[in-house]
């Protein structure tokens, strides 16, 4: 890791591609935190208009210990401005704008500037409040994470995590808590771009800072698929992370915004290997959804 400089490992995919999970257990990791979905960090704790406003830690993110300090230097004003530059510069139709831009093919508007630098200071605020270290930040957006990427004063690699669309469509046609309902088509149209936009970052960056893993792979082998992680971080010791062979993880407190509800749980934790779609989804629907999205599909070694 170069000297001064913060250490990201952005993670980017699909929504529901096990993101959470993956995060909280590199939390584990000396001196990692797992700040979630960074993304949401103003629209969540300031505007109170996102899903949830509480930190993985259990508290308001206006009171977390890790959150409130850097909160107190953003206004209102400041936080609803901030979110309408990131909705108009950094969704994943804008990736392709973004990677033009940090290839110099194209000067970025100055509103992109304005985010980038109000992004950095984000992930400088945690460096300074936690000392060196690894963030993980599981915003999953591919336009985020090409702004990010091209910042002399962070060092950034991608993670891309690829989850079987049919487990995908399921998850969504059955939210848990607080997440919301969508359809398998515009799940489908959602995994395809989400996981394109992710591979074009990826290959702007290099194999040297891009790493794509299936979630199917992790839970069946988490010590192994872990280990793999931690080493592309310049991590080679997981032996902090409490394991139980592979069946589960002890985790403790996390710094999360947003994402999936099972952010919240601490200590002993189950790793769930079975996939509950493939005896709820209808065989139709399984065909459907493969047909949908099925070059994608196998690339990443899915099949029908």
């Amino acid at each position: 890791m170069p000297a001064g400089k913060p250490q990201i490992l952005y993670i980017t995919g699909m929504m529901r591609c096990g993101s959470t999970f993956v995060g909280n257990v590199l939390n584990e990791l000396p001196g990692a935190v797992h700040i979630g979905e960074r993304y949401f960090l103003w629209k969540n704790a300031l505007l109170r208009d996102g899903t949830n406003s509480l930190c993985g830690c259990g508290l308001d993110l206006l009171k977390c210990e890790v959150w409130s300090g850097h909160l107190g230097e953003v206004d209102d004003r400041k936080a609803r401005r901030l979110w309408g530059l990131q909705e108009r510069h950094l969704r994943t139709r804008h990736t392709a704008a973004r990677l033009a831009e940090s290839r110099g093919r194209r000067d970025a508007p100055a509103e992109v500037g304005e985010l980038s630098d109000a992004i950095a200071a984000v992930h400088h605020g945690i460096t300074a409040a936690n000392g060196p270290g690894l963030i993980i930040d599981s915003s999953k957006n591919a336009a985020d994470a090409a702004v990010l990427a091209r910042r002399q004063d962070l060092d950034v690699r991608l993670l891309h995590i690829v989850r079987d669309p049919r487990a995908t469509v399921s998850s969504y046609l059955s939210p848990k808590q607080y997440l919301e309902r969508m359809s398998a088509a515009r799940t489908l149209s959602y995994w395809a771009g989400f996981n394109l936009a992710s591979e074009a970052v990826g290959r702007s960056l290099g194999g040297g800072r891009y790493l794509r893993i299936r979630y199917e792979d992790f839970v069946r082998r988490p010590r192994a698929v872990t280990g793999k992680i931690a080493r592309f971080t310049g991590h080679e010791d997981i032996s902090a992370i409490g394991f139980d062979e592979d069946s589960s993880v002890l985790l403790g407190t996390n710094h999360t915004i947003t994402g999936n509800p099972d952010r919240l749980q601490q200590g002993r934790v189950e790793i769930k290997r079975h996939e509950p779609w493939r005896d709820s989804m209808s065989r139709p629907g399984k065909l459907a959804a493969f047909a949908g999205v099925a070059p994608l599909m196998l690339r990443y070694g899915y099949h029908g």
